[in-house]
């Protein structure tokens, strides 16, 4: 289990092809890669990975085709900015919202806002895939790359989130523009309650659900 509190900077160093799908090499700070030893499972970008190599310089991870295909990590550019974030230990602070680094879908930045002084505080915008929205609702948790955030509103295919000028500097958003893809996980509490329905056959209800979140 993981927090959505970004801890870590990493920089994807290499993907080379493998049998089944591909081997990640991502340069890390030397604390976190005092956490990578070989079974250690780390987040990248929201996706849970088990770390298989670590030289003291980076960590490499393995990927399957079905993480490659789920989420964004089997198209990002050679030098990209990855957050990272070690497996909660117990008696760890639970600061932000429980997040499983199980991606449940891949959306897009539609829009920011123009920012002073090179920062963009305030409403972001994203897109989602539509079997999500059942899952998400006003003031619920969504995790954006692994970073947990607060929806503020949402619809059936996009979520708007308030961010302050801490977290755009201190992570990779800072350089993200409209049309880059980013990796979701729905607030665990939604999912389950989701899946409850479905397997009840409530389809208004779970339609009611998608519309007016938790009221």
């Amino acid at each position: 289990m993981f927090t959505g509190l970004i801890q870590y900077l990493g920089t994807l160093e290499s993907r080379a092809s493998r049998p089944g799908g591909a081997r990640l090499r991502i340069a890390a700070p030397a604390d976190l890669l005092a956490r990578a030893e070989l079974g250690a499972s780390i987040a990248v970008n929201g996706a849970c990975l088990t770390a298989v190599a670590e030289d003291g310089r980076a960590w490499e991870a393995d990927l399957s085709e079905e993480t490659l295909a789920k989420t964004t990590l089997g198209r990002l550019a050679l030098g990209t900015t990855l957050h990272l974030e070690p497996a909660l230990r117990v008696g760890d602070p639970l600061d932000g919202h429980l997040v499983s680094g199980h991606v449940d879908g891949i959306g897009q930045l539609l829009s920011r806002p123009q920012g002073q002084g090179g920062v963009d505080e305030g409403i972001w915008r994203f897109s989602m895939p539509t079997d999500l929205a059942p899952m998400t609702a006003p003031k619920g948790s969504i995790a954006v790359d692994g970073i947990s955030l607060t929806v503020v509103d949402c619809g059936n295919d996009w979520f708007s989130v308030a961010l302050i000028p801490e977290t755009v500097v201190r992570t990779a958003l800072n350089g993200m523009r409209p049309g880059d893809p980013v990796n979701l996980e729905a607030d665990p509490i939604g999912r389950f309650v989701a899946r409850a329905l479905a397997l009840r056959g409530s389809e208004e209800k779970l339609a009611a659900f998608a519309k007016r979140g938790w009221a």
